[in-house]
């Protein structure tokens, strides 16, 4: 908390930038279901790498919880039970490599590789048959790059892709909420969370109840015209964080 209290003290327009940033990334996940880690962390990262990967988690644990207690009599908990074990799996290779003891600039340069990776899996449109083990396998891949970078939603797309928005939507929710848990269960173990994260989340959460407010006024105005701007801000700033880690 105090890191972000210090930006509010020494740099208002950074910290109502990082204000913005939650606000856009809240209305893009509850206009669409999805989209928060996406849209904002690779920008949160940009602007200072404590506000990831855990206080971005923390906001996606938020949303998420939210959007899945909203629609929750259409849970398919028979998907949920084995993409979270997948989660688990992903998280234990996350908090393995968290382990090591690696630099902030190899942190930007692994996170930029995986936000990159994240924009990749989403413009490919790449599609697998729904099956529990291809549910487990992108489950996996989704906690090992939602543990370290905060954006797990594309690999769960790539299996989800065929199932209407109304019935995967829900599902993906409650899988996200309890994901993002697990997610930061393996950052405190690891150290690479503290009780600071919280707080900085808990900072950022006007911009969150802002989003979720004009999400609900604009309806289904928001749709999938936007989704290539998403995608070519968090290219840009993947690019950006990996020249920052290279540097």
């Amino acid at each position: 908390m105090e890191a972000l209290i210090a930006h509010v003290t020494t740099s208002p327009a950074l910290a109502a930038l990082v204000l913005v940033i939650v606000f856009a990334a809240s209305v893009v996940q509850f206009g669409l279901g999805m989209g928060f880690g996406l849209t904002a962390a690779p920008l949160l990262a940009l602007i200072d790498p404590m506000l990831v990967p855990a206080p971005a988690l923390f906001i996606g644990l938020l949303t998420s919880a939210w959007g899945a207690w909203r629609e929750r009599a259409a849970i398919r908990w028979e998907e949920v039970v084995p993409a979270a074990f997948g989660r688990l799996l992903g998280v234990g290779l996350s908090a393995a490599i968290l382990s090591l003891a690696i630099t902030r600039e190899t942190f930007s340069l692994i996170f930029g590789l995986f936000v990159g990776l994240a924009v990749l899996l989403s413009v490919a449109g790449w599609r697998l048959a729904f099956s529990r083990r291809n549910l487990v396998a992108m489950a996996t891949v989704s906690g090992l790059m939602g543990t370290i970078t905060s954006v797990g939603a594309p690999p769960l797309a790539i299996v989800y892709q065929g199932h209407p928005a109304r019935e995967a939507r829900p599902t993906l929710a409650a899988f996200f909420a309890i994901g993002c848990a697990i997610s930061l269960a393996g950052l405190f173990a690891t150290g690479w969370a503290t009780g600071r994260d919280a707080g900085l989340a808990l900072l950022m959460l006007p911009g969150v109840f802002a989003g979720a407010l004009v999400a609900r006024r604009i309806g289904g105005r928001l749709d999938r015209r936007y989704r290539p701007l998403l995608l070519s801000v968090a290219g840009l700033a993947s690019a950006l964080l990996i020249l920052r880690g290279l540097a």
